[in-house]
């Protein structure tokens, strides 16, 4: 676990906002996306009968749909241990191999920081 409270502010931000998306959409998972300008990109999870979309993916789908031509960091608050290769990926697309995923548990505490690599 990470004292997220030592976490740089721009990376405790954007777990903040994926905790807050998380929590008002009621969806089991929020993230957000930090591009290389500094705005920030947020999202739940996407659960449609036609549409499936983790939070992450669609957070990164956001940015590149507003025009970022880079990832700085990625968020996400789950349940979950880890998150899945497939998301990584769309961050790793967006940002490169090292850009930092934070997974963070409901409470917003810092459970892991991987790579998009």
């Amino acid at each position: 676990m990470t004292d997220s409270s030592a976490l740089d502010p721009e990376d405790r931000k954007i777990v903040t906002l994926a905790r807050s998306a998380r929590a008002r959409n009621g969806v089991p998972e929020g993230a957000a996306v930090r591009d290389e300008t500094g705005r920030t990109y947020v999202a739940g999870t996407v659960a449609l009968d036609s549409l499936k979309l983790s939070a992450l993916r669609t957070a990164v789908a956001m940015a590149v749909a507003s025009g970022a031509r880079s990832l700085e960091a990625a968020a996400v608050v789950t349940d979950a241990e880890s998150v899945p290769d497939e998301d990584r990926a769309a961050v790793r697309d967006l940002g490169s191999a090292r850009t930092p995923v934070l997974v963070a548990g409901p409470d917003g505490t810092v459970r892991a920081t991987l790579t998009a690599g």
